[in-house]
């Protein structure tokens, strides 16, 4: 049966509109529903209506106004029989709500059945379980109508009561607002949400109406008016498609709605740009991939310090293939940190303030672990090397003063200051000035030059002489000659 044959049948179309209209309406109300944690309390609704429509049918005869008002009813009593035990009976949450729901759902299920045997009259249980959209009737799509209106105005209205009461109970109620007033008209539109699907998808399977749009629209994105208009959209097309897909399979539309609802989160939950499982995989790789190339760095930047930086060299180092480090290779190429030259690696300027970075973080890292949380020296190296590439810059600043600027991690190695200028520079010392060498170098390299020559932090020494390509330097009798460049890169204090 083709679009255009269906959309020609009256009872079609009838149900086409009422199913759009459920659809659209659970999803904005399940938004709210889901993030006030009140899944559960919309599945105890759902089935909690049944003695009030059993009742009403008693008092009204086969009435939807009938139903429509004993169903409110007995769904704003189970609201308040689940939060009347909630706050006044030592019950768990859940508890409560199973309890309520259970008992009226089973007092239903006995009236319908006793109903039911009363001779000339049939109630169909099945059809309120589930649904029969396919019998909606004028005066069904009336009401139905009506409550979508009254549901979808309700919220746009009271959308910032709604809002705030949600996300900051504490401070809506400080603000004035009755918490408990909204909790409770949250539950009278549900209510009404709840009869109003009846016929469509039946007590049990609205609940999927309810909370898989919005847990799909939450998946999209954490924005409250987009995940409204998402939820809603989804709620649209799910009801569509399962209608759609019922009558060319000839099955129930209640269910076949509620699979297409559950198709729809299932292909969200794969393909969601932020929340989906393979944005989640693809993110996981790259910071993998990151981590892999930063450490590259990071040992390309010792071994550079050394004058060792051979791609077999490094390829050790990191325990790599050489094949593959040369392909990460020339991604830090072409990003501008290092470079290739008759097959030596050189770091560039760029890349040594990276990894100069990372050194900094890991022994950070580690003193901070072993003077504020008592760890030991043995404990500390693998953590600091999964956190060095996850550590902000300002994180890193406030841990550096609250250490009180340390030269030194707790194995003795020097730690980089984050310039990797110096604040003063041997290079700006005059003829005849005392200084002393500075616990924290701008980069290792200078350390290790430093140390290689015998000149250890808080080294005291005299300045000498100085032309074009050295500076002399003298230390408890001992003479040290210091080319120029590297003089510009060496943190002096004066005395």
């Amino acid at each position: 049966m083709s679009i255009y044959e269906i959309l020609h049948e009256v009872w079609a179309v009838r149900a086409l509109i009422a199913s759009s209209l459920v659809g659209i309406m659970c999803g904005i109300l399940g938004a709210f529903i889901v993030l006030r944690n009140m899944s559960m309390i919309g599945d105890a609704l759902s089935h909690a209506i049944l003695p009030g429509v059993v009742v009403a049918f008693i008092v009204f005869g086969y009435s939807s106004f009938g139903f429509f008002l004993g169903a409110v009813i007995a769904g704003l009593l189970a609201a308040i029989g689940i939060t009347w035990i909630q706050q006044n009976i030592k019950t768990k949450n859940d508890a409560a709500i199973g309890i309520v729901f259970t008992a009226m759902f089973s007092l239903g299920v006995i009236g319908i059945s006793r109903v039911s045997k009363s001779g000339g009259v049939h109630l169909d249980l099945k059809d309120f379980l589930f649904g029969n959209i396919l019998g909606v009737s004028d005066q069904d799509l009336v009401m139905t109508t009506i409550v979508a209106v009254a549901v979808v105005l309700s919220i746009i209205l009271l959308y910032r009561y709604l809002f705030i009461s949600t996300f900051q109970p504490v401070i809506a109620r400080t603000m004035g607002i009755s918490v408990n007033a909204i909790h409770y008209f949250l539950m009278l539109l549900l209510s009404f949400t709840v009869v109003a699907s009846l016929q469509t998808v039946g007590v049990i399977l609205v609940v999927a109406m309810l909370i898989t749009p919005a847990s799909t629209a939450l998946l999209i994105s954490d924005k409250l008016k987009n995940v409204l208009w998402i939820s809603g959209l989804v709620g649209l097309v799910s009801a569509v498609l399962g209608l759609y897909a019922a009558i060319q399979l000839d099955t129930t539309p209640g269910p076949a709605m509620a699979v297409c609802a559950t198709l729809i989160y299932l292909l969200m939950a794969l393909v969601a740009p932020k929340n989906g499982m393979l944005s989640k995989y693809l993110v996981r790789r790259r910071t993998r991939i990151k981590i892999l190339r930063e450490d590259i760095l990071k040992q390309a930047f010792k071994l550079d310090i050394r004058n060792n930086l051979t791609p077999e060299g490094l390829a050790e180092k990191v325990h790599l293939p050489v094949r593959k480090l040369r392909s990460h290779l020339g991604i830090l190429e072409a990003e501008g940190l290092v470079s290739f030259k008759d097959e030596k690696i050189f770091l560039e300027r760029k890349g040594k303030q990276k990894a100069n970075r990372l050194v900094r973080a890991h022994r950070l890292w580690e003193s901070y672990l072993v003077r504020q949380m008592g760890l030991t020296e043995e404990q500390i190296h693998d953590d600091a090397e999964r956190y060095e590439h996850l550590l902000t810059e300002e994180l890193l600043d406030e841990m550096d003063r609250e250490l009180g600027f340390p030269g030194m991690d707790p194995h003795g190695s020097p730690i980089p200051s984050k310039s990797i200028q110096p604040t003063m520079a041997l290079s700006d010392l005059v003829v005849g000035q005392t200084a002393q060498i500075t616990a924290r170098q701008p980069g290792e390299e200078v350390t290790h030059e430093l140390w290689k020559m015998g000149l250890l932090p808080a080294t005291q020494f005299h300045f000498r002489e100085m032309n074009d390509r050295e500076m002399m330097i003298e230390s408890e009798g001992k003479q040290f000659r210091i080319p120029v460049q590297l003089a510009k890169r060496i943190s002096v204090e004066k005395n």
